[in-house]
């Protein structure tokens, strides 16, 4: 059979891949993508969109049983699970669709099944009618990583749940175990919590939510407790006894194992790359612990091979991946794109309350030998916090004390998934301290707590 030729494929079709096909369409490639399930892959259909629509659902459940505060009369506030999670499913379904067409409109050839590279700028793609053979001088890797499974610790869709379980459930959990307290452990955690569930989650490290700043994590740690969590750090999940209906979880703390029953586990504890079954043995390409290695330019040490996202290592993040798609892309199509910082990428978790952060913690900038000015200012030093009736929070930032430089920004509280944007900016355009104080903010705004942190730094908060 002939092979079809083009400038650039793209083996995946999640936030990476599909955004790399548009963004070489554009700049005139010839492109083909394939996936072998999902447009939009685990990030719309499994990932960051639905569980944001269900987190949302009980965001509002939530604020229902909140409605006297605000002078609001709601009485028999309740939940149908099977609704909640069908609303999450259309939300999905709609974005997969909205891929599909975005690949049509860019003229990008879109095929569905297993690819394999058979060579050096060759691709065998498995569908169901057959193999259709392609060649390309420039191949980009982005299919991404799926849920580790610890043995012993292994989901099978009944008592023990990945992700995919928990967001498609066959029932609601009463007591609920989750393992690892990173965005998705945390996340799920939450949900269910606020829909009721007995909810316990186990940390290996010291503190849930490890990789942010240790002050947020604290200040977070304190709201889910005060919802009802049980937080155990420093904690280990050696054994799950599995019978009928339930899960004996055998948890070991400061070198004591304590049994503990529940009727489902979540088990969120970390993801490994796709990297099976591509080929990538036999053309030389370099992986590590299931990662693609590859330099700042994605680029794979195997000519004409690039690999983005999930695959490529950390952050685990969509954002990331659509952002060295576009940079791949451009670098294909001959431009001089600038590489993708992994510092200046913020990373957002949908708990209650929310949490998101980029750049450095205080820790690590104090390792890294900065000589640091902190700034910290409450929720409840804003107007519109209390107003929201939301003034459980904190945003904190971190300046070189030499330059003025905005080394990192940290923040715990309502809708700061949205404003840590500010900051990311401030860090790209390499704002100083001085820029971000002589900033108007708008009044009243939760933004203007950003403002307050930066003068707090520098000793000339106003409100606090």
């Amino acid at each position: 059979m002939a092979s079809k030729s083009f400038d650039m494929v793209v083996i995946g079709a999640g936030p990476g891949g599909y955004v790399a096909a548009i963004r070489g369409a554009q700049l005139g490639l010839d492109v083909a993508i394939v996936e072998r399930e999902n447009m939009g892959g685990i990030c719309l259909n499994w990932g960051c969109i639905p569980t944001k629509a269900l987190l949302r659902s009980s965001e509002v459940f939530h604020l229902m049983h909140r409605a006297k505060e605000f002078g609001l009369k709601a009485a028999g506030v309740d939940y149908d699970l099977d609704a909640v999670v069908q609303r999450s499913r259309d939300v999905a379904k709609q974005l997969n669709g909205g891929v599909t067409h975005l690949l049509k409109k860019n003229k990008v050839t879109a095929l569905m099944g297993e690819a394999t590279l058979t060579g050096k700028g060759k691709v065998s793609v498995k569908t169901d009618k057959g193999s259709e053979e392609l060649t390309a001088k420039n191949i980009i890797l982005a299919t991404g990583a799926r849920a580790r499974e610890l043995p012993g610790l292994e989901a099978d869709g009944d008592l023990v749940w990945t992700y995919r379980h928990a967001l498609v459930p066959p029932r609601m959990p009463k007591k609920l175990l989750v393992i690892g307290s990173g965005a998705i452990g945390i996340e799920f955690a939450s949900f269910y919590n606020t829909l009721g569930a007995d909810t316990t989650v186990v940390e290996v490290m010291d503190r849930v939510l490890p990789v942010e700043d240790a002050e947020i994590s604290a200040f977070a740690k304190k709201a889910f407790v005060k919802q009802g969590m049980k937080i155990m750090e420093k904690a280990m999940v050696k054994q799950l006894d599995r019978a009928k209906g339930k899960v004996t979880a055998h948890i070991e703390t400061g070198g004591k194992v304590e049994k503990l029953e529940f009727d489902t586990v979540i088990s969120a504890v970390g993801i490994v790359g796709n990297v099976e079954g591509l080929g990538l043995e036999a053309l030389g390409v370099k992986t590590d612990r299931t990662h693609v290695v590859t330099d700042e330019f994605c680029r794979t040490g195997v000519d004409g091979l690039y690999a983005i996202g999930d695959i490529a290592g950390a952050p685990w993040l969509a954002h990331k991946a659509s952002h060295e798609g576009v940079m791949v892309a451009e670098l294909i199509a001959g431009g001089h794109p600038h590489p993708v910082k992994p510092e200046s990428i913020a990373g957002c978790t949908y708990c209650q309350p929310q949490v998101a952060s980029v750049g450095l913690t205080e820790a690590k900038a104090k390792e890294a030998g900065f000589d640091i000015k902190v700034g910290r200012f409450p929720f409840i030093g804003n107007g519109k916090a209390i107003a929201l009736g939301e003034a459980e929070g904190m945003i904190k930032t971190i300046f070189d004390a030499k330059t003025g430089e905005l080394l990192g920004a940290h923040m715990v509280g309502a809708e700061v998934t949205e404003l840590i944007q500010g900051y990311v900016i401030g860090r790209q355009l390499e704002t100083t301290e001085e820029d971000l104080m002589h900033t108007v903010f708008p009044h009243p705004t939760l933004s203007e707590m950003m403002h307050e942190s930066v003068l707090d730094a520098y000793g000339r908060a106003i409100h606090f």
